[in-house]
């Protein structure tokens, strides 16, 4: 059995809508570590057929871009304190922008040479469970709306430009692959370890900027407030009284 631990089982229980448990599944299912094994799957079968590679290059292309302009904006904020705290923004949501990037590809392979509609619909239903898992890090306190909604504009972008002008595989998607890759996403967020690419982020951040401590979202906006609090209490200037009748000004 794929569940071992019987914790797990609670989880499950607790998929009520609204339910914290939910959204915290939701948030799992956008890990690099989940979706990118997956990807990497996709792409062995792309890279079988001369008519899928294309799409294989355009889509490691386009991931490998997003993810690099997702990791620079993370080093920038932890490293270099480069945030904006009155949309709380630290940087670019990752679980988003993968989310957003990976799976819309692979509802498109799964989908092989159905005929219209279901192809365009397995690509929209990509793109609606890349927006849950995005709203998810806000949902859990990961992340604020500022962090989402580029994170996931980028992987959108990434997925579009990989799917736009390149041909999906002519062969269709074989039946346990697609069954292998829905097991996987299913069955990791509940017995996966715990993610630990922020971590590698972080100690990136630290050596590449010489800080001992990160940089936290809590230090940026106590920083804010006290800014705030120094400029409210700071002495306004002396009134300069109005200029004498015929003085110029």
């Amino acid at each position: 059995m794929f569940i071992e631990d019987p914790s797990a089982l609670l989880h499950a229980a607790a998929l009520i809508p609204g339910s914290r448990a939910a959204w915290a599944l939701f948030s799992r299912l956008g890990e690099a570590q989940i979706l990118l094994p997956a990807m990497g799957a996709a792409l062995f079968w792309l890279l079988r057929t001369p008519r899928g590679r294309p799409l294989a290059l355009a889509w490691c292309v386009a991931v490998l871009a997003a993810a690099t302009l997702t990791t620079v904006s993370k080093v920038a904020f932890i490293g270099y304190e480069v945030g904006y705290a009155p949309l709380d923004f630290t940087g670019l949501s990752g679980h988003a922008m993968f989310a957003a990037a990976v799976l819309p590809v692979l509802m498109r392979m799964a989908a092989g040479r159905a005929r219209r509609p279901w192809p365009r619909l397995a690509i929209a239903a990509g793109y609606l469970l890349a927006l849950l898992i995005a709203i998810s890090r806000v949902k859990t306190g990961a992340h604020s709306v500022a962090d989402i909604v580029p994170g996931f504009l980028l992987g959108a972008l990434a997925s579009a430009a990989a799917l736009r002008g390149t041909r999906a595989p002519e062969a269709p998607t074989p039946a346990w692959l697609g069954a292998a890759l829905l097991v996987w996403l299913v069955a990791l967020p509940f017995n996966a370890p715990a993610s630990r690419s922020h971590d590698f982020v972080t100690r990136l951040s630290l050596e590449l900027s010489g800080r001992e401590q990160p940089y936290t979202r809590r230090e940026m906006q106590l920083e804010a407030q006290q800014e705030l609090r120094r400029t409210s209490t700071r002495p306004a200037p002396p009134r300069r009284p109005f200029a004498a009748a015929g003085q110029s000004t």
